[in-house]
């Protein structure tokens, strides 16, 4: 019996934005289950590859294919009715409505989404908070949180995740790494944009490095020692 399709499957994809050629080709794979990082330096391509996969940019060929079906010349919401949703770098909390409005606020798009309650047991901080109104008053780690919550009430089951940890204290960086982790065992797919090397590789099964719109290695979990001079090549660490 053949092996089952990855649930997310990306073929040679181009996408430009204007005149740019951003995505040079690129080809990946995500498992149903698995956590997988998309590794590299700030301009690599990895938020446009998130964008990509949403529909978010116009100009793309190649091949997007969500739970088998392709989605290159989707529209955003009928991808996000395919079970997927994407958490931002910028977040998208609006300040003019309290934390528990912000939360209510999604549709849901599929069954399985978190409950309030549910939610509020994840993130404790936003139940102490549920009834402040403006998000900009929110630290930048509750903001963070509000918005990986406010996906979980849609029913999405694939979640894109944009650099989480940016700009975060460590304690706060700790705590999303542990609710990643839990949504994994509830069986959740996640692709996470990460700049932290040292944060993603503690949670992802297997991570992509890109440069310059191109992935240019594969790292398994257990090959991360092995392969430590390349990554201090391409990212620094």
């Amino acid at each position: 019996m053949p092996d089952p399709a990855p649930l997310i499957q990306v073929d040679n994809l181009h996408t430009h934005y204007g005149e740019s050629h951003i995505l040079h080709g690129v080809s990946l794979t995500v498992e149903a289950g698995e956590i997988v990082t998309l590794l590299g330096r700030n301009g690599a391509g990895k938020t446009t590859m998130l964008k990509s996969i949403m529909g978010m940019v116009r100009r793309r060929s190649g091949s997007i294919r969500i739970g088998g079906q392709e989605t290159i010349g989707l529209t955003s919401n009928r991808i996000a009715r395919l079970g997927t949703a994407l958490c931002p770098e910028e977040r998208g909390v609006f300040s003019s409505l309290t934390v528990e409005e912000n939360l209510l606020l999604p549709p849901v798009i599929a069954p399985g989404g978190l409950s309030m309650a549910e939610l509020y047991e994840m993130f404790p901080n936003l139940w102490e908070r549920r009834n402040t109104r403006q998000g900009t008053r929110l630290s930048g780690g509750e903001q963070q949180m509000l918005a990986i919550a406010r996906i979980l009430r849609t029913g999405a089951r694939i979640l894109l995740l944009d650099e989480p940890t940016e700009g975060l204290a460590p304690v706060i960086v700790e705590q999303i790494g542990r609710v990643i982790l839990t949504l994994k065992q509830r069986g959740f797919t996640i692709l996470l944009v990460e700049q932290n090397f040292h944060f993603a590789s503690q949670l992802a099964d297997r991570n992509y490095v890109m440069e310059d719109g191109v992935i240019v290695e594969m790292v398994r979990r257990e090959e991360v020692d092995s392969k430590s001079g390349l990554l201090l090549e391409y990212l620094g660490i």
